[in-house]
């Protein structure tokens, strides 16, 4: 039996007749507006100016492509006139026409004009490919200052759609748009100016069907901006619902979700597909009015030169060059309005890349915290609404402490570890190290003060050393032999062909798990942050090789804070402190000897290990 579509997919009808002011209550419709909980998209002055700064910065090259434009069209300039005087000797003195002369002129332009419209497209991709290099840069350099919760919230379809296909978008209007648009303008101009040399009057002949260009584009750009910036956002939507539906198919398929996943990519496909369709409504009800427009001219300038013809004021080379002008200005015309579409979605994609500029600064707060004491007051966090993880968790731990939280598996436990790195910020409350709240400090700042290493680790495909300093780049030979001699990897490292050197990764030397893993605490004894938290940080080592590396790890750990999530209880055994999670709450906290002997909790699940032990 196939599935009826899912209402929720179709656009009100409103949505098609709305005048622009009501496209942002038509975005709301589909929960498309701009929310905190997305990363938000420029304004529309933002975008101006950014494109405004870009022509500034590269302004040598859009004068050095304007110039070579104005060459090649000057050599197309040529050609009409050429046969245009040829028709006006043929008419007169048809025995001494200089046909000839005539071909060898129009040839000769014609190489000249392919010569330097080679060039000229060169340039402008040249050009292109350099103001996109600039937006790459922008963006890359602004997205890794940004707090790890305001990327993550995001979600991972949102953050693939603008690094992928709003990129690509970008790339065409900057490659492509910006410099053809440029072309055509200088084309236009100096067909005009041709005109002008020819016989003023046909000016005003040819620019007879502009005031209808203008008020159909203007009515469509009018529309068109809005339009194609929800069409982006709801394709945003799409693809994270399809990207989470993957990553998560053996959860979906566990918890016999599949219907309900089905359900909701239909919806936000249908909302796209909507979307696309209201656009090309847009440009269906545009290209026609600009079709049509482009027959008055040249009706225009036929006519009443004919007029002017038979008053003996103008000659058939005239008539004959203009008529050939105004045909020449229909392919720049064109060419400007269609890359001008064009530009619109990728202005839409470039508001949407230049949203991370535009993030409020309470966002992010760039001060050094003042001092090292990690605090905890009402946190509150829950992954979907109304279903809090965490319950009003408060807690203090001091400079250097080294506590272990432990509980039964989804007590929230590791919910608490990435709270505690800035991962995510609480829904209510504060985490604090010193006075600044650690969710949100910039993420190298933060990193330089709290690191976080869990079971999920990557081995970058690169030499070791690249893989080992990817905290500290300056690291010497010796500091990264200490580094790997500190989580007991000194051994295999120097056993591996070229030692350091070694490519490992796709393509190059495998790593086994546990090796990857203890990569891992290397790259964390390099970066020395002062507070460290380890979420199942040696799960891929047997029992007794975990022991001997937190053995290995105690020197290298002294003076520091270490929160550790601790799944084995020998963990808990050795700190100083053990908080005990329960239904996301703090239910006990204190030494291992003290909550032993208060018969409680953590009593039960240390009995528990040692037996299963």
């Amino acid at each position: 039996m196939k599935r009826k579509p899912v209402s929720a997919a179709h656009l009100p009808p409103s949505a098609f007749q709305s005048p622009p002011k009501n496209a942002e209550r038509i975005a709301k419709d589909f929960g498309l507006e701009r929310s905190s909980s997305l990363l938000p998209i420029a304004s529309v002055k933002t975008v101006n100016r950014e494109m405004l700064a870009l022509i500034k910065k590269h302004k040598q090259g859009f004068v050095v492509v304007a110039l070579l434009q104005l060459i090649t069209v000057g050599c197309a300039l040529v050609i009409p006139r050429a046969f245009g005087n040829l028709l006006g000797q043929l008419g007169s003195d048809p025995k001494h026409a200089p046909i000839l002369l005539t071909v060898t002129i129009a040839g000769s332009a014609l190489l000249v004009q392919t010569i330097f419209a080679y060039w000229t497209r060169v340039r402008a991709s040249v050009l292109g490919e350099f103001v996109l290099s600039s937006l790459r840069e922008r963006f890359l350099e602004r997205v890794v200052e940004l707090p790890p919760n305001v990327v993550e919230r995001a979600g991972s379809g949102e953050l693939l759609s603008r690094t992928t296909t709003d990129i690509d978008h970008i790339t065409w209007a900057v490659r492509d748009a910006f410099p053809i648009i440029t072309i055509c303008l200088v084309e236009l101009i100096s067909i005009l100016i041709a005109i002008g040399f020819t016989a003023p009057i046909f000016i005003a002949m040819v620019m007879i069907g502009a005031p209808a260009i203008f008020a159909v584009t203007r009515r469509y750009l009018r529309k068109s901006p809005q339009a194609y910036r929800v069409e982006s956002s709801s394709y945003a939507l799409m693809n994270s619902v399809l990207v989470e539906s993957a990553e998560s198919g053996r959860s979906i398929d566990a918890l016999r979700l599949g219907d309900e996943r089905i359900e909701r990519s239909d919806s936000a496909l249908g909302r796209w597909i909507e979307w696309e369709r209201y656009t090309l409504r847009l440009r269906t009800q545009w290209f026609p009015f600009v079709e049509v427009s482009y027959i008055f001219p040249l009706a225009v300038v036929l006519l009443v030169g004919a007029h002017f013809y038979n008053l003996g004021t103008l000659t058939i080379a005239q008539i004959t060059t203009a008529l050939l002008y105004s045909q020449m200005m229909i392919d720049p015309l064109e060419g400007m309005l269609w890359w001008i579409d064009e530009l619109q979605s990728g202005k839409a994609s470039l508001s949407r890349l230049l949203g991370i500029h535009e993030i409020e600064e309470r966002e992010i707060r760039d001060s050094d915290p003042i001092g090292y004491e990690v605090r905890g007051d009402e946190v509150r966090y829950g992954y979907k609404k109304g279903r809090d993880v965490l319950h009003g968790l408060s807690f203090l731990v001091e400079p250097g402490t080294r506590i272990a939280i432990v509980g039964p598996s989804g007590a929230g436990k590791s919910t608490l570890g990435k709270l505690l790195a800035g991962i995510q910020p609480p829904r209510s409350g504060k985490i604090t190290i010193g006075d600044s709240e650690i969710g949100y400090l910039p993420v190298e700042k933060a990193r330089t003060h709290v690191a976080l290493v869990t079971q999920e680790h990557h081995i970058f495909v690169g030499t070791l050393r690249e893989n080992v300093t990817l905290a500290n780049q300056h690291a010497t030979d010796e500091e990264v032999w200490g580094a790997l001699a500190a989580v007991d990897a000194g051994q295999w490292a120097r056993e591996l062909p070229d030692g350091l050197e070694t490519q490992v990764g796709t393509g190059g030397a495998r790593l086994l798990p546990a090796q990857a893993q203890q990569v891992a605490l290397a790259r964390l004894v390099l970066a020395d942050p002062h507070t460290l938290i380890l979420d199942e940080a040696t799960s891929l080592l047997d029992q007794r090789a975990a022991r001997h590396l937190e053995s290995s790890l105690a020197a290298v750990l002294e003076g520091r804070t270490v929160i550790a999530i601790a799944h084995r209880l020998q963990t808990a055994h050795d700190a100083e402190i053990i908080a005990v999670i329960e239904d996301g709450k703090i239910s006990e906290w204190g030494s291992h000897e003290a909550l032993i002997k208060a018969q409680g909790p953590y009593a039960d699940l240390w009995r528990s290990w040692r037996d299963e032990s």
